[in-house]
């Protein structure tokens, strides 16, 4: 007998980063798949193990900054791989580095990294995470520690430990983001970067070269101050996940735990900064 899902059709306005944060929130609840489109998402969770009316009190459909409306349907079982791959093409970061499916072609790039998202973020798709690709590629990462937090794929990682980079953390409070970063480091020859699930609650008395971090604003103006201290002096921080409005309070939350701004990439009003201490 074919179970019966229920597809739900959300409308999200602003686009980003309303629907990063309503697909974590989703998967929470434990709706199995997700398809972005042009005006929101596709979700799908199974009709047994549902009640509608915890929608209502979900975080981003609170928020004031965000217009989420929903509607659903009852669908049959259907082959929720073939629905991802079409919507899933490879990504170039300049031409060196290439981010693509298993049932992709490989192409002749320097950095030929293979990604099989399900449910987690990273895939290069997304501005933040491709401008934070970017800056792995034109920083020296040779012998350095180095973490990835809010890891989701472990793509940022992946490039890391491809440019040389010594011992390698990735860290994400999500279960389903920590199985697949473990997944995907197998996948590309990494297995010696360690994945941990969690926040940073778990980096007490931890010391890296590189930090990484690409969340949101929120997150990281709350969690600077630990990676100042865990980052070793003449060390590099990455942050993205925010917009260019935010880059000020920002920078001035790294300035107050003396790190410096040295350069940001921008794209479609999203930043990714570098910070030096």
């Amino acid at each position: 007998m074919s179970l019966v899902y229920l597809e739900y059709d959300f409308k999200v306005s602003p686009l980003q980063p309303a629907t990063d944060i309503l697909i974590a929130e989703l998967g929470e609840l434990g709706f199995e798949s997700f398809v972005e489109n042009e005006t929101g998402l596709l979700a799908y969770i199974l009709k047994s193990e549902w009640q509608e009316d915890v929608l209502e009190k979900l975080f981003v459909t609170q928020n004031p900054n965000f217009e989420i409306s929903w509607t659903s349907k009852e669908i049959e079982q259907q082959n929720w791989n073939a629905e991802w791959e079409k919507n899933f093409h490879p990504i170039k970061v300049g031409d060196r580095c290439m981010v693509r499916a298993p049932f992709h072609e490989a192409d002749e790039v320097e950095y030929d990294i293979v990604i099989e998202p399900k449910m987690s973020f990273g895939t290069g798709h997304h501005e933040t995470t491709h401008m934070m690709l970017q800056h792995i590629l034109d920083n020296d990462f040779e012998g350095k520690s180095v973490l990835d937090m809010g890891c989701g794929t472990g793509v940022l990682a992946i490039l890391a430990k491809k440019r040389g980079a010594a011992d390698t953390e990735a860290i994400d409070i999500d279960e389903w983001c920590f199985l697949n970063t473990q997944e995907n480091v197998e996948r590309n020859d990494c297995s010696d970067i360690k994945a941990f699930q969690g926040d940073s609650s778990l980096l007490k008395g931890k010391k890296f070269d590189v930090i990484l971090a690409n969340i949101n604003r929120n997150i990281l103006l709350e969690d600077i101050p630990v990676y100042a201290d865990c980052l070793n002096k003449g060390g590099t921080l990455f942050l993205s996940g925010f917009y260019l409005r935010d880059l000020d309070a920002i920078s001035s939350k790294c300035g107050a735990y003396g790190l410096e701004f040295e350069k940001n990439l921008e794209k479609n009003n999203w930043v990714a900064a570098k910070y030096v201490n």
